[in-house]
Protein backbone atom coordinates (compact mmCIF):
# COMPACT_ATOMS: atom_id res chain seq x y z
CA UNK A 1 0.00 0.00 0.00
CA UNK A 2 2.85 2.36 0.81
CA UNK A 3 4.48 1.48 -2.48
CA UNK A 4 1.24 2.26 -4.34
CA UNK A 5 1.00 5.61 -2.56
CA UNK A 6 4.54 6.53 -3.57
CA UNK A 7 3.89 5.43 -7.13
CA UNK A 8 0.74 7.55 -7.13
CA UNK A 9 2.63 10.60 -5.85
CA UNK A 10 5.26 10.22 -8.57
CA UNK A 11 2.49 9.69 -11.09
CA UNK A 12 0.72 12.86 -9.92
CA UNK A 13 3.90 14.85 -10.46
CA UNK A 14 4.30 13.29 -13.89
CA UNK A 15 0.66 14.10 -14.62
CA UNK A 16 1.19 17.79 -13.84
CA UNK A 17 4.28 17.87 -16.04
CA UNK A 18 2.42 16.05 -18.80
CA UNK A 19 -0.60 18.38 -18.78
CA UNK A 20 1.49 21.52 -18.55
CA UNK A 21 3.78 20.65 -21.45
CA UNK A 22 0.90 19.30 -23.54
CA UNK A 23 -1.04 22.54 -23.31
CA UNK A 24 2.14 24.58 -23.72
CA UNK A 25 2.91 22.83 -27.00
CA UNK A 26 -0.64 23.21 -28.29
CA UNK A 27 -1.36 26.81 -27.31
CA UNK A 28 2.11 28.36 -27.37
CA UNK A 29 4.00 26.46 -30.02
CA UNK A 30 0.90 25.57 -32.05
CA UNK A 31 1.91 21.95 -32.41
CA UNK A 32 -0.51 19.23 -33.49
CA UNK A 33 -2.26 17.35 -30.68
CA UNK A 34 -0.46 14.03 -31.27
CA UNK A 35 2.93 15.69 -31.50
CA UNK A 36 2.22 17.72 -28.38
CA UNK A 37 1.15 14.54 -26.61
CA UNK A 38 4.36 12.73 -27.55
CA UNK A 39 6.58 15.60 -26.37
CA UNK A 40 4.75 15.99 -23.08
CA UNK A 41 4.75 12.25 -22.51
CA UNK A 42 8.51 11.92 -23.05
CA UNK A 43 9.22 14.62 -20.47
CA UNK A 44 6.77 13.01 -18.03
CA UNK A 45 8.44 9.62 -18.53
CA UNK A 46 11.81 11.08 -17.53
CA UNK A 47 10.23 12.63 -14.44
CA UNK A 48 8.55 9.35 -13.51
CA UNK A 49 11.75 7.39 -13.92
CA UNK A 50 13.71 9.62 -11.56
CA UNK A 51 10.91 9.57 -8.99
CA UNK A 52 10.37 5.81 -9.11
CA UNK A 53 14.04 4.88 -9.26
CA UNK A 54 15.24 7.08 -6.40
CA UNK A 55 12.12 7.16 -4.23
CA UNK A 56 9.40 4.54 -4.85
CA UNK A 57 11.76 1.63 -5.62
CA UNK A 58 14.99 2.92 -4.13
CA UNK A 59 15.33 -0.26 -1.99
CA UNK A 60 15.56 -2.42 -5.11
CA UNK A 61 19.02 -3.60 -6.18
CA UNK A 62 20.72 -1.14 -8.55
CA UNK A 63 23.31 -3.58 -9.94
CA UNK A 64 21.34 -4.06 -13.17
CA UNK A 65 20.48 -0.42 -13.74
CA UNK A 66 21.21 -0.59 -17.49
CA UNK A 67 18.69 -3.40 -18.03
CA UNK A 68 16.25 -1.66 -15.74
CA UNK A 69 16.51 1.61 -17.69
CA UNK A 70 15.94 -0.10 -21.03
CA UNK A 71 12.87 -1.93 -19.75
CA UNK A 72 11.52 1.20 -18.08
CA UNK A 73 11.58 3.24 -21.26
CA UNK A 74 10.31 0.30 -23.29
CA UNK A 75 7.18 -0.11 -21.16
CA UNK A 76 6.83 3.66 -20.87
CA UNK A 77 6.82 3.76 -24.67
CA UNK A 78 3.93 1.28 -24.67
CA UNK A 79 2.11 3.52 -22.21
CA UNK A 80 2.80 6.50 -24.49
CA UNK A 81 1.21 4.64 -27.41
CA UNK A 82 -1.84 3.83 -25.28
CA UNK A 83 -2.39 7.41 -24.14
CA UNK A 84 -1.84 9.02 -27.51
CA UNK A 85 -3.83 6.27 -29.21
CA UNK A 86 -6.86 7.29 -27.14
CA UNK A 87 -6.19 10.94 -28.09
CA UNK A 88 -5.90 10.09 -31.78
CA UNK A 89 -9.09 8.06 -31.67
CA UNK A 90 -10.98 10.90 -30.03
CA UNK A 91 -9.51 13.73 -32.13
CA UNK A 92 -9.37 12.12 -35.55
CA UNK A 93 -11.78 9.21 -35.18
CA UNK A 94 -14.71 10.77 -33.35
CA UNK A 95 -14.05 14.40 -34.34
CA UNK A 96 -13.71 15.82 -30.80
CA UNK A 97 -11.17 18.51 -31.64
CA UNK A 98 -11.67 21.04 -28.87
CA UNK A 99 -8.83 21.61 -26.34
CA UNK A 100 -11.11 20.32 -23.56
CA UNK A 101 -11.88 17.12 -25.48
CA UNK A 102 -8.19 16.61 -26.21
CA UNK A 103 -7.27 17.01 -22.54
CA UNK A 104 -10.00 14.63 -21.41
CA UNK A 105 -9.15 11.95 -23.94
CA UNK A 106 -5.41 12.12 -23.29
CA UNK A 107 -4.94 13.27 -19.70
CA UNK A 108 -7.93 11.51 -18.16
CA UNK A 109 -8.94 8.39 -20.11
CA UNK A 110 -5.60 7.67 -21.79
CA UNK A 111 -3.60 8.51 -18.68
CA UNK A 112 -5.71 6.21 -16.48
CA UNK A 113 -5.19 3.25 -18.82
CA UNK A 114 -1.49 4.01 -19.23
CA UNK A 115 -0.96 4.39 -15.47
CA UNK A 116 -2.47 0.99 -14.67
CA UNK A 117 -0.31 -0.65 -17.33
CA UNK A 118 2.87 1.09 -16.24
CA UNK A 119 2.39 0.24 -12.57
CA UNK A 120 2.02 -3.45 -13.41
CA UNK A 121 4.94 -3.41 -15.86
CA UNK A 122 7.32 -1.47 -13.60
CA UNK A 123 6.61 -3.66 -10.60
CA UNK A 124 6.70 -6.96 -12.50
CA UNK A 125 9.45 -6.48 -15.07
CA UNK A 126 11.48 -3.35 -14.39
CA UNK A 127 12.15 -3.04 -10.66
CA UNK A 128 11.34 -6.71 -9.92
CA UNK A 129 9.92 -6.27 -6.43
CA UNK A 130 8.75 -9.90 -6.17
CA UNK A 131 12.12 -11.30 -7.26
CA UNK A 132 13.93 -8.99 -4.84
CA UNK A 133 11.75 -10.08 -1.94
CA UNK A 134 12.27 -13.78 -2.79
CA UNK A 135 16.02 -13.20 -2.97
CA UNK A 136 15.99 -11.46 0.41
CA UNK A 137 13.93 -14.30 1.89
CA UNK A 138 16.37 -16.89 0.53
CA UNK A 139 19.34 -14.98 2.03
CA UNK A 140 17.56 -14.77 5.39
CA UNK A 141 16.85 -18.52 5.28
CA UNK A 142 20.50 -19.18 4.38
CA UNK A 143 21.69 -17.06 7.30
CA UNK A 144 19.37 -18.95 9.62
CA UNK A 145 20.76 -22.28 8.44
CA UNK A 146 24.30 -21.06 8.97
CA UNK A 147 23.44 -19.95 12.52
CA UNK A 148 21.95 -23.35 13.28
CA UNK A 149 25.05 -25.06 11.92
CA UNK A 150 27.24 -22.83 14.07
CA UNK A 151 25.13 -23.71 17.12
CA UNK A 152 25.52 -27.42 16.39
CA UNK A 153 29.34 -27.27 16.31
CA UNK A 154 29.86 -26.70 20.10
CA UNK A 155 27.32 -29.44 20.88
CA UNK A 156 29.15 -31.88 18.60
CA UNK A 157 32.50 -30.97 20.19
CA UNK A 158 31.12 -31.55 23.70
CA UNK A 159 29.67 -34.90 22.66
CA UNK A 160 33.00 -36.01 21.19
CA UNK A 161 34.82 -34.92 24.35
CA UNK A 162 32.39 -36.88 26.54
CA UNK A 163 32.52 -39.95 24.30
CA UNK A 164 35.97 -40.14 22.66
CA UNK A 165 36.34 -42.32 19.65
CA UNK A 166 37.90 -45.76 20.20
CA UNK A 167 40.54 -47.43 18.10
CA UNK A 168 39.59 -50.71 16.33
CA UNK A 169 41.51 -52.74 18.93
CA UNK A 170 39.75 -50.96 21.79
CA UNK A 171 36.42 -51.53 20.10
CA UNK A 172 37.11 -55.28 19.71
CA UNK A 173 38.22 -55.50 23.33
CA UNK A 174 35.11 -53.74 24.50
CA UNK A 175 32.93 -56.09 22.45
CA UNK A 176 34.73 -59.15 23.87
CA UNK A 177 34.38 -57.83 27.43
CA UNK A 178 30.69 -57.23 26.88
CA UNK A 179 30.31 -60.79 25.52
CA UNK A 180 32.08 -62.30 28.54
CA UNK A 181 29.98 -60.23 30.91
CA UNK A 182 26.77 -61.33 29.22
CA UNK A 183 27.89 -65.00 29.29
CA UNK A 184 28.70 -64.78 33.00
CA UNK A 185 25.32 -63.21 33.72
CA UNK A 186 23.57 -65.94 31.73
CA UNK A 187 25.49 -68.70 33.56
CA UNK A 188 24.70 -67.13 36.93
CA UNK A 189 21.03 -66.96 36.09
CA UNK A 190 21.03 -70.59 34.90
CA UNK A 191 22.81 -71.82 38.05
CA UNK A 192 20.39 -69.94 40.25
CA UNK A 193 17.37 -71.56 38.63
CA UNK A 194 18.71 -75.13 38.03
CA UNK A 195 18.14 -77.50 40.96
CA UNK A 196 21.02 -79.79 39.95
CA UNK A 197 23.54 -77.01 39.28
CA UNK A 198 26.85 -77.30 41.11
CA UNK A 199 26.54 -73.71 42.21
CA UNK A 200 23.39 -74.52 44.10
CA UNK A 201 25.30 -76.88 46.32
CA UNK A 202 22.35 -79.27 46.34
CA UNK A 203 22.60 -82.93 47.35
CA UNK A 204 20.28 -85.43 45.72
CA UNK A 205 20.00 -89.18 45.38
CA UNK A 206 20.42 -90.75 41.99
CA UNK A 207 19.48 -94.22 40.96
CA UNK A 208 21.55 -96.42 38.68
CA UNK A 209 20.46 -99.83 37.38
CA UNK A 210 22.98 -102.59 36.92
CA UNK A 211 23.50 -104.16 33.58
CA UNK A 212 20.28 -105.76 32.34
CA UNK A 213 22.08 -109.06 31.55
CA UNK A 214 22.76 -109.70 35.23
CA UNK A 215 19.99 -111.67 36.88
CA UNK A 216 18.50 -110.37 40.02
CA UNK A 217 19.69 -106.93 39.29
CA UNK A 218 18.82 -104.36 41.83
CA UNK A 219 18.83 -100.62 42.03
CA UNK A 220 22.00 -99.08 43.20
CA UNK A 221 21.59 -95.67 44.56
CA UNK A 222 24.37 -93.24 44.85
CA UNK A 223 24.67 -89.90 46.46
CA UNK A 224 25.21 -86.94 44.17
CA UNK A 225 26.96 -84.07 45.87
CA UNK A 226 27.47 -80.81 44.10
CA UNK A 227 26.20 -82.36 40.84
CA UNK A 228 28.68 -85.38 40.99
CA UNK A 229 28.13 -88.88 42.34
CA UNK A 230 30.43 -90.40 44.95
CA UNK A 231 32.02 -92.71 42.39
CA UNK A 232 32.71 -89.81 40.05
CA UNK A 233 34.26 -87.84 42.89
CA UNK A 234 36.52 -90.79 43.79
CA UNK A 235 37.53 -91.16 40.16
CA UNK A 236 38.43 -87.47 40.04
CA UNK A 237 40.56 -87.79 43.19
CA UNK A 238 42.40 -90.78 41.70
CA UNK A 239 43.17 -88.82 38.57
CA UNK A 240 44.46 -85.96 40.64
CA UNK A 241 46.73 -88.26 42.71
CA UNK A 242 48.24 -89.73 39.53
Amino acid sequence: MRELAKFGAVGALGFLVNVAIFNLCIHTFQLAPIRSGVVSQVVAIGTNYLGNRYWTYRHIDKNQIHRETVLFFFFSGIGLVLENGILALSHYGFGYTSPLADNISKNVVGLAIGTVFRFWAYRTWVFRVGAQQEHSGAEAAGDGTGDEAEDEEPARAEDEAAHPRRTPAQSRGAVAADGRREAAQAASAASATSPSSPASGGVRLTGARTAPAASGSRDVRGVEVGGLTAEEQREDRRKLLK
